[in-house]
């Protein structure tokens, strides 16, 4: 399990600093918990919508669960009314490779998750929320639970919120323990009952989305960002970080690290520092090699392009991404050729299966890596598999067949010559990476 460590002074999500015990309800609420909602009701049944979205506009929080739009602007896509009802699904299908952040939030601050749900229910006029976690969080799914009975217990959720005439209830639920179903709208099948592929669109979810009706979807740690920024104030909230990105953001750094762990820094946070102050460095003297930066999604950087700062527009530039803020530290004893062909595995296994490219193309670059890792691979093979990868990208239904070319062509272009060593013989003496080293703690 990862140490809980946060930055001293620019805590937000890790505001209540983990093992305090705000899982309990009463320390939840000591601890400036449900006052957020509190403050949003008394803005009044008129005022309160618009308030609630243009401070979380001002505040320029952008989704933590790798895409990074802007959460105020997500929901003021949701129209005022609607002949169906309205949701909110809190998205804990927490399955990146490398990503090991919300279950902590899950474990040690589930009201959090509660009340940020209500604030968005409150912003876009939805009475029903649900809370989805991933399969394999069974344990957490009893603490989600027990918290969630808890506020009915109090009279926070159900009827008549904190005397407002307004209602939201709060359904939790796991999936099967498919990392598909961590896309919105194949998490929206899935809760629907249906399997979970994705949905072709448009219409999007925020018109037409679970059951038909308007939705909003968002990530676990963007939901428990909600309730701080409220109180402190969207532009408080904004300045913490860069510009268009605002706060701060929980990163899962793992790998090859003197010190992993879950560490909460501001957005634009220099990765060196990251990796050579917050995590204690490259463990046992070794040099740096390579960093996954966002997930096993994220287009790798080497070790001479970590000078870049940790939010979405600056990892952009550097030609990759933010993702869900799982940055796998690798060193020089690891192999790429096969850190690329497990993390393609990953990707075939995981694929739907609904379209071609994914399917197909998953499972040919798949067959081509294992063929070059094993001895028997030839020149040509390092130019299929980059045209594979390229040739997925932008041709499925949900980003998933992204997802596996974007780390894949990351892969050859950058270390083209391990491939090459790997096809010419070279590939004895090669350290391998063990599965531990490869997702770290969380996974």
């Amino acid at each position: 399990m990862p140490r809980l460590v946060s930055h001293p002074d620019e805590a937000i999500v890790l505001k209540r600093r983990f093992g305090q015990g705000a899982a309990s309800i009463d320390k939840y609420v000591e601890l400036e918990g449900y006052a957020a909602v509190q403050k949003a009701i008394a803005q009044g049944p008129d005022a309160m919508p618009n308030w609630i979205i243009d401070t979380m506009k001002a505040s320029g929080l952008r989704g933590r669960g790798g895409a990074g739009f802007p959460t105020g602007l997500k929901w003021s896509f949701v129209p005022k009314t609607s002949a169906k009802p309205k949701y909110v699904l809190v998205n804990g299908d927490e399955s990146e490779p490398g990503t090991c952040k919300d279950h902590l939030i899950f474990r040690e601050d589930p009201h959090t998750i509660i009340e940020g749900a209500m604030i968005a229910g409150l912003a876009i006029g939805a009475k029903m929320g649900f809370i989805y976690l991933r399969g394999e969080y069974r344990y957490l799914l009893q603490i989600m639970e027990h918290a969630v009975a808890e506020a009915y217990e109090r009279g926070y959720l159900g009827k008549n919120i904190f005397g407002s005439g307004l209602d939201f209830d709060i359904v939790t639920q796991t999936g099967a323990g498919a990392y598909e179903v961590g896309e919105e709208s194949a998490l929206m099948e899935s809760l629907e009952g249906k399997r979970g592929v994705p949905r072709i669109r448009p219409p999007f979810p925020a018109v037409v989305g679970l059951y038909g009706g308007p939705t909003v979807i968002n990530n676990v740690e963007t939901i428990a960002n909600v309730p701080h920024i409220l109180l402190m104030g969207g532009e408080a909230y904004a300045k913490l970080g860069t510009e268009r990105n605002g706060g701060t953001r929980l990163f899962g750094i793992s790998g090859h690290v003197n010190r992993p762990g879950v560490y909460e820094l501001p957005m634009g946070y220099s990765m060196r520092k990251a990796i050579y102050e917050v995590a204690g460095g490259i463990r046992d003297g070794k040099q740096l090699k390579a960093v996954v930066p966002g997930g096993s999604s994220c287009p790798v950087l080497r070790a001479d392009e970590i000078d870049v700062g940790l939010d979405f527009d600056q990892m952009a530039k550097a030609g990759t991404m933010l993702g869900s803020g799982g940055i796998v530290v690798l060193d020089e004893t690891v192999s790429i050729v096969e850190f690329a062909l497990r993390t393609i595995k990953f990707y075939q296994h995981e694929s739907c299966g609904w379209c071609i490219p994914c399917r197909e193309g998953t499972d040919w670059i798949k067959k081509t890596l294992t063929r070059v890792y094993e001895g028997g691979g030839q020149k040509k093979d390092i130019d299929n598999v980059q045209y594979l990868a390229e040739n997925m990208m932008g041709r499925t239904f949900c980003p998933l067949g992204d997802a596996a070319a974007m780390p894949t062509l990351g892969f050859v272009k950058k270390f083209r010559k391990e491939f090459e060593d790997y096809i010419e013989g070279k590939k004895a003496g090669t350290p391998l990476i063990t599965v531990q080293e490869l997702v770290g703690a969380g996974h």
